[in-house]
Parts: C-alpha cells; structure tokens; sequence
C-alpha cells in the first residue's frame, strides 16, 4: 500500500508532545513496516529542514504561504487534495487535526491527543480559539474512516463531543522514547562517568539547584502551574526552620510559554519565595533525562491531558510522580504516582510533602513507576497503527 502520512507538526520549531508523538510514530514505522510505501507531506512558503528519519520515505512538498494554503484553499475551496498532490495514496494519516482536503476513495486516518479546548475554550487564547473553530474538528472527525484516540479518556470525549460511533475509535496508547529508559535499564551499558558529566553540564547550562522540585510542560492554563506555586509556598511555610530536606528546597518550572501565561509569572512575582522559583524556558530533548534525574519530585497538577507524556518521563528516569486524578492522567499513571485535586494546593503540597520526608514511600512510588513505564513503546504503538492499515486495507 502507498500511505500518506501529514508531518507538519515536524516543522514546529519547539517540540511538545503532539510534535515528539509525530516524530517517534513516523519513526517506528519507517523502522518496522517493510511492505508498505511511506509518502510524508509538508507545507510552507519557508525554507524548512525536517528532522533526520531513518528508513525509506519520500517527501512530498508544497510552498504555498500557510495562511492561504489552510483558510482560503483547503478550507474554502477543498483544494488541492493532499493525497493527489503526493500522486494518490491508499491511506492518509494525520497524526494531527489539521487543514486537510483529501479524495473521496481514499482511507483516511485522523489521530485525536485531546479535546481540551472543547472541555475548556476558557483556557486558550482567542487566537487559538479560532483556529479551533475554523478546523471544524466534528466535521473532520466525521469524515474519518478510523479515529486514532491516545486514551481511553480521549476517545470517551471524541464519541461525547463530536459524536462520532464508538466502533471507529481505536485506542492506541503513546510510547516513551528511549533516551529517558536507558538511563535506568541494565541491559544497556551506560557508563556513570558519563552520566555524571552529563548531570554536570545540563545543571550548569540550565542554572539548576542542588536539590528541586520540577514541572515540566507548557506554559498555559491548562497546565495549573499557578496551583503549584501556591502549593509550593504552603510547603515551604509549613516546614519553615524545621531543619529538614524541604527547608530551602527550590521550585524548578521548565516549559516553552504558550499563551496565557502571564499570570504564572505574577504569582511567582507575589511569592515570598520567588528567589527560589527557577524558571529554565523550553528545555532541549537531549537533556531532558538529566533534569528529571536530579529532581526530588515530579509535580504535574494539569487539569487536563489526553496522555500526558511528561509524568511517564519521570518515572522512567527514577522520579516519584504527583499528578492530579484528572482526565487521562489517573489512566496512564495507574497506582504508580500519588494522585491528587489539582484545584486544591493543600492537597498538592501534603502529596508533595509526603514523597518528600517519607523515603519508603518515594522509594515505593519509584519501583512502581518504573514498572508501569514498561507498559509504554513506540515498537508497539506503530504495530497498532499497522494492525489499522491492514484492516482498512481489507475493507477496500
């Protein structure tokens, strides 16, 4: 079969998880499926460079200016179809809700990672909000011969929200890249020193403390960092001059700013603690494992993730995970972190605290977030999606 996959989330210039999902997909599938013809199509008026994928692939693209090419030709107009333009496919793959016009005849697959600004429009920017709209992702979704949902969370809003028949969802959970495993699996020779150096280099580009706390994500809303900092100051007050591990302990805040974040920034600014707030901006894949790995604790209190990759990163880097029990999150990570309110900072503080002075219990939370990681491949992820290839194949 000739499959067309859309990999314009390859040319995002910082990777979240929509983008390093895109990449890791592509990837795995180029490495495992040797019978099927990979076509990967892009856009831009610019001169773009994709990352570097092994395998065999062809790229097919266009250069209209984007704006043209995704309100007024495909939104408009319903021209050009994609899959024609790459000269006809069996199966087109958006791993992304995009601007997409593609034939009659050709199978279409559409991944959905979440559906949060239909659960919370209040927590985008107006900006964002119209693209939203303007994508029209009922219609879209409508038009999909297969939706590809990374939760069972995800899919439960893709049939409430877009009302899409529950028998064309496909649950294929997201897997976790191998940088982050290496660092804690025995079957891999990695030597200390190396480890070590690195620890050394990434603290010192980043400016890190000895000892922290760490989030990691987007700069938005939806990721309820203000509750965090709130919650981080009731733990600093509660153990004020108690001589223990927490008396001093810094506040790590990693992330590219997204949109709305500038009340982030005031709440840090009002914190009696704010000198022992750091924040890094967006951080560089490459050194992610090394900033997990200093952590003394994980805290993602987002009120909203289809999958959540980042609480999966650090578990497999050895670190206890807090996380709030919304949406997908108490899915993913299962009894391997402490669940918690994420509208209560009292209730994010005591958690944090706990996995903070009780070394039984963070050990705990370690051994079993290692465990649950295991749970997670990209080798399985794109086996799924092959399984999904070959079905539609037969129908046609």
């Amino acid at each position: 079969m000739n499959i067309g996959i859309d990999v314009r989330t390859l040319m995002d210039k910082y990777y979240s998880g929509v983008s390093t999902y895109s990449f890791n997909l592509v990837q795995e599938l180029l490495k495992l499926d040797k019978e099927n013809n990979y076509f990967l199509y892009y856009n831009s008026a610019k001169k773009i460079k994709l990352p570097e994928l092994s395998g065999e692939y062809k790229i097919i693209d266009t250069k209209y200016p984007n704006k043209i090419f995704n309100y007024i030709l495909q939104k408009i107009f319903s021209w050009p179809k994609i899959d024609r333009i790459i000269g006809g496919v069996d199966i087109f793959l958006a791993p992304h809700y995009n601007f997409t016009s593609l034939s009659t005849n050709t199978k279409k697959i559409l991944t959905i990672h979440d559906l949060s600004f239909l659960r919370y429009p209040n927590f985008f920017s107006k900006r964002k909000n119209f693209w939203h709209k303007a994508i029209n992702i009922k219609k879209l979704a409508r038009s999909m011969d297969i939706i590809v949902a990374v939760s069972e969370n995800t899919k439960q809003d893709v049939v409430e929200l877009l009302g899409v028949n529950k028998e064309r969802v496909k649950v294929v959970y997201s897997g976790l890249e191998s940088n982050f495993i290496e660092l804690n699996n025995s079957t891999v020779s990695v030597d200390s020193e190396i480890i070590n150096k690195r620890n050394r280099e990434v603290k010192e580009k980043y400016k890190l403390p000895d000892k922290y706390i760490l989030s990691l994500c987007n700069l938005e809303p939806r990721k309820n960092i203000e509750t965090l900092i709130l919650a981080y100051n009731k733990l600093r007050d509660d153990n004020f001059n108690k001589n223990n591990d927490i008396d001093n302990l810094k506040l790590v805040i990693c992330g590219a700013k997204s949109w709305k974040y500038k009340n982030i920034f005031k709440t840090i600014k009002e914190s009696k603690y704010r000198d022992d707030i750091i924040y890094t901006s967006y951080i560089e894949n490459i050194d992610k494992p090394y900033i997990y790995k200093q952590a003394q604790v994980f805290v993602y209190p987002s009120f909203y993730e289809g999958f959540g990759f980042p609480p999966l990163e650090a578990m497999a880097c050895s670190v206890p995970v807090v996380a709030s029990f919304s949406s997908s999150l108490p899915e993913i990570i299962d009894k391997a972190g402490i669940l918690v309110d994420p509208k209560s900072s009292d209730e994010l503080s005591k958690a944090i605290e706990n996995i903070l002075l009780d070394k039984r219990l963070k050990d705990y939370y370690i051994e079993k977030g290692l465990k649950r990681v295991k749970e997670f491949s990209w080798q399985s992820t794109a086996k799924s999606y092959i399984e999904i290839f070959k079905d539609l194949e037969y129908e046609k």
